[in-house]
């Protein structure tokens, strides 16, 4: 188990900074969120609790699907209360770079909003339209990053960066190392450090009854590729004396080899691979788990930026253990069990401990819904980020400090 290395580096943004910032209105603040994460139906609470927040009036623009690798996500309409929910169309869906909303202008205009969160990295080409349109009808502009990494991007990617860098009104990271990042980049501008993956804990919830009969049973859920680390948790768990089972569901370019090193290792009959789950369904899937792996590994363009799927287990009770990559040791805190990416014989060691101590396991489960309820809710993101948006709206302070919390580094 390791302590929360970046605790004192994520400021969280306080109640009565929202109502201060709603006070300033009379009439709602105006926002656009344009995010092709609101395809997936469970990312559209967030939507309608920070419709809820008080003092704002919310459009939300979505495409109609996102490509990642062979999966399609298509629009789940999910939760829809409170606000509007957009269906915008996107070109070059899946190309992360170089998809771009052609009709997104015609949402603002309809809209007319005070602030525009443009959910793209700085630089995307989705990003730098986004931007660019809503300077033009005088909107205020926040856009978001998950990048831990300091990369240098080849024309014309560098330039749309700059560009966000020198006009957006204020930005928000998803972690501190991506705060760090950006600055080091040359942004200036106003900034917070808010995740904006957040759980719905009421759907996200431990099984009624927590104990559970062997076989001790480990999931995966995400992309099924090398950086993932699949075949050091399917190595680990061969290794693994007692009986076991291995859930993994998701969908990518090792399918194949994953299914091939099963046999090679002779697990085949251990392991059940699953595609992708409706959004839905996923809370009942962590529930079957004893404890759920991230075992990412880094790669000289990636690190771990977040891991979506810890806090989703967690809030389910589940124990995760997580590899040291990127951000995994920030999300997990003391709440989990940390191995040094690529080292199978620690993780087999962790896996181990887990299944011959139900007392630690319950622990851990039940440390890890606590973080969650502390850190990881929608309600807490949905919060702070409307917090934000009443920074900076026109009259706000521009992201100044806010009463206990404040601008990131």
């Amino acid at each position: 188990m390791q302590s929360d290395p970046q605790q004192k580096c994520a400021p969280a943004l306080s109640g009565g900074a929202r109502q201060r910032g709603a006070r300033r209105h009379a009439s709602p603040l105006r926002v656009v969120l344009l995010s092709k994460a609101m395809v997936v139906g469970a990312y559209q609470r967030k939507a309608e609790l920070l419709a809820r927040t008080g003092g704002l009036e919310l459009t939300v623009a979505v495409p109609p699907l996102w490509r990642d690798g062979a999966l399609v996500q298509r629009l789940e309409r999910v939760h829809q209360s409170g606000y509007r929910l957009v269906e915008t169309p996107i070109l070059c869906p899946g190309h992360f770079h170089l998809h771009a909303y052609p009709r997104f202008g015609r949402v603002l205009t309809e809209a007319a909003p005070h602030v525009v969160h443009v959910d793209e990295e700085p630089y995307n080409l989705a990003a730098f339209l986004a931007l660019a349109q809503a300077r033009r009808r005088g909107a205020r502009t926040l856009f978001f990053t998950w990048q831990n990494l300091r990369r240098r991007y080849p024309p014309p990617f560098c330039w749309f960066e700059r560009y966000a860098h020198r006009t957006a009104a204020g930005a928000i990271a998803g972690s501190d190392t991506a705060a760090r990042v950006l600055r080091a980049k040359g942004y200036r501008g106003p900034l917070w450090t808010v995740p904006q993956f957040g759980v719905d804990p009421d759907a996200y919830r431990p099984a009624p009854d927590a104990a559970r009969d062997p076989p001790f049973t480990v999931g995966y859920a995400g992309r099924l590729v090398t950086a993932k680390g699949v075949d050091l948790l399917l190595c680990a768990l061969a290794g693994l004396s007692g009986d076991w089972r291995l859930r993994v569901v998701g969908r990518g370019a090792d399918a194949e080899a994953i299914l091939a090193l099963a046999r090679r290792l002779d697990v085949a009959r251990r392991l059940d691979l699953s595609d992708w789950m409706a959004s839905a369904a996923m809370p009942a899937f962590y529930r079957s788990l004893d404890a759920l792996v991230l075992p990412s590994r880094s790669t000289p363009r990636w690190v771990e930026q977040f891991g979506r799927v810890l806090i989703e287990a967690m809030a389910c009770g589940v124990p995760c253990v997580g590899s040291d990559s990127g951000e995994i040791p920030w999300v997990l805190g003391d709440a989990g069990l940390l191995f040094p990416e690529g080292d199978v014989g620690a993780l087999r060691h962790c896996l181990a401990r887990l299944a011959g101590d139900g007392a630690l396991r319950a622990r851990l489960g039940a440390a890890g819904r606590e973080r969650v309820l502390a850190r990881y809710t929608m309600a807490r993101v949905a919060s702070d980020t409307a917090a934000v948006y009443h920074a900076l709206a026109p009259g706000g302070n521009d992201g100044a400090r806010l009463p206990g919390a404040g601008t990131a580094i």
